[in-house]
């Protein structure tokens, strides 16, 4: 019979069927197809899709699909009956003939060669009692402190250095503001639109606001007052943004 590859070829060509073609109509790739015309069943995913392709190249070429495969099976795959499995034993049963041929005799000489070279390194090493050394002091490295980054250097000049501070009414608004120590430099005071409080210098301050139509001036900077149904408090500091806190501070209520 001639080779499954060569049939398959030449009923193609026969046709005039192009590999694209059959790769349309089988679903089989062409490098599949081409694979089972070359007969490089290594190419192939298995035996199992071998047998597949080829019985589906062959139905669609109008070949005896049965026949092809049969030939397959009895040219290529290895009988079910056949393992590997005695070789692999037979390797075994002879590794473990040769194991015994290292003989236990020589374990034990290996192991007397060991010990008589622990006890002459023991007696090399061992000295008096008087000969010991003191032990080695381990020095440990102190950590490097690590420097501030650029950004906070200027943080903390800033902080370093009063701040300019006022109060710009946008509507009417209630005011009270306290300094570090609590004296009120602005005392309970209602400002209308436009109005404007005189500039206070210092690292700390602590403001009240009825309503929210205000705007707080630091360092030139103007910080809008967050809309609240509720007195809105402030904190004010050096080097930092305004803090909202709750209102209802001391001397301010």
């Amino acid at each position: 019979m001639p080779e499954i590859g060569e049939t398959l070829r030449e009923a193609r060509m026969r046709r005039r069927i192009d590999m694209a073609e059959v790769e349309s109509a089988t679903k089989i790739r062409a490098k599949y197809l081409r694979a089972l015309e070359s007969e490089e069943w290594e190419l192939l995913p298995g035996p199992t899709f071998v047998k597949t392709f080829l019985r589906t190249y062959a139905e669609y070429l109008e070949l005896d699909a049965r026949l092809l495969v049969e030939e397959y099976k009895q040219r290529y795959e290895r009988p079910a009956g056949m393992d590997v499995t005695p070789l692999n034993l037979r390797r075994q049963r002879r590794r473990r003939r040769v194991a015994p041929r290292i003989g236990p005799g020589l374990v034990v000489a290996l192991g007397v060669i060991v010990l008589l070279g622990a006890l002459y390194l023991l007696g090399v090493s061992g000295g008096g009692d008087d000969e010991t050394e003191p032990p080695v002091a381990v020095e440990t490295a102190t950590p490097t402190p690590k420097k501030p980054s650029a950004k906070e250097r200027r943080q903390k000049r800033a902080a370093a250095r009063p701040m300019r501070v006022s109060i710009i009414a946008t509507g009417l608004v209630y005011v009270c503001m306290e300094d570090s120590r609590g004296r009120a430099v602005v005392d309970k005071e209602t400002l209308e639109a436009g109005q404007r409080t005189e500039t206070f210098r210092g690292r700390r301050f602590k403001v009240t606001f009825g309503t929210a139509a205000a705007r707080i001036r630091q360092n030139g900077k103007d910080y809008r007052v967050a809309e609240s149904r509720d007195p809105v408090g402030y904190q004010l500091r050096s080097g930092k943004r305004p803090e909202r806190i709750r209102s209802g501070l001391a001397g301010c209520t």
